[in-house]
């Protein structure tokens, strides 16, 4: 199924102990810098703006946009439509929690408010940041099987060069350089994800942060948001029915008050084909930083 795209990387690097608290604050400029006491801006009709109590927080290609959409299949939940980008964005963080405050949509206040940036995940400065701004955020994180995830970070960049008519590069001369794993390529990086999590976990407890199966998400959609309504204590309104498989396209498509919608089409792409030589080096390659992340989230996941 064309949909069934997997990814994730880690690096088999030996990384310094995680901390059993959090490090010093560190927030937004002076100049712009309210306290979470800040956090709401109200509308005539009931219904205000709120600092987010949900954050997606990645990973790239790992099912971000399917997840925020799934979740907002729940009434309690108001989603911001864009990805942000305030926490990993200098230019955006300058401009303080007010700017950040003025990109979340108006929600009832019995609702909570959820934005995702994919990027939030691999940036070493945002798990930090986040915490300044509220220590009791809860976090998703939805990941992918590392090499899936690395292939389709290279198919969404091929689409976009190819539709800008640039240049682009065989798949093949990004993962392998002198016959070894090009260690140089960004999205191998992204998929190390035990890295990337030792920094989360020195601001934020493994119980704020639910991992979301992303490979499962896309087989079967339903069970995995039952597990997320639980995370964030929701009462249980998202069913069975809210999901119907595609044909044409190949993924669960959602189904609200009779209302039928998809992913966009840039969802679901074939990725190029890749030698199995190749495909068997990166699997040698995640082998120990899966098992790496496996004992710091507690839980297995099916990657190869």
């Amino acid at each position: 199924m064309a949909a069934v795209l997997l990814g994730l990387l880690l690096f088999a690097m030996q990384s310094p102990p995680v901390p059993s608290r959090p490090m010093a604050n560190e927030g937004p400029p002076s100049t712009s810098s309210p306290t979470y006491n800040d956090k709401t801006t109200s509308h005539p009709n009931g219904t205000l703006q709120q600092l987010p109590q949900i954050i997606i927080i990645g990973v790239r290609k790992g099912g971000t946009r399917a997840l925020i959409e799934m979740l907002s299949l729940h009434s309690a939940v108001a989603a911001a439509q864009n990805e942000v980008h305030f926490f990993d964005w200098e230019s955006h963080f300058q401009k303080g929690l007010p700017w950040y405050l003025s990109q979340m949509p108006y929600a009832f206040p019995d609702q909570l408010t959820v934005e995702k940036t994919p990027a939030y995940f691999t940036s070493s400065k945002v798990p930090k940041r986040i915490y300044q701004m509220n220590t009791d955020i809860k976090l998703l994180l939805i990941l992918r099987d590392p090499t899936g995830r690395v292939l389709s970070d290279y198919t969404q960049v091929f689409y976009n060069r190819l539709q800008k008519h640039k240049r682009y590069q065989p798949i093949e001369s990004v993962l392998v350089k002198d016959g070894e794993i090009n260690l140089g390529y960004k999205a191998l990086n992204r998929s190390l994800y035990y890295v990337h999590m030792q920094n989360w976990l020195q601001y934020f407890p493994l119980e704020s942060i639910h991992v979301v199966d992303g490979d499962e998400l896309i087989r079967d959609p339903f069970p995995e948001m039952k597990k997320v309504e639980r995370f964030l204590k929701l009462e249980p309104q998202i069913n069975a029915s809210n999901f119907y498989f595609n044909k044409t396209k190949g993924f669960y498509c959602l189904r609200d008050h009779g209302r039928e919608r998809c992913l966009h089409d840039s969802k679901g792409r074939a990725h190029p084909h890749v030698a199995p030589a190749i495909l068997q080096k990166l699997y040698q390659f995640f082998h120990e930083p899966n098992k790496k992340f496996f004992e710091l989230v507690g839980r297995p996941f099916n990657w190869k």
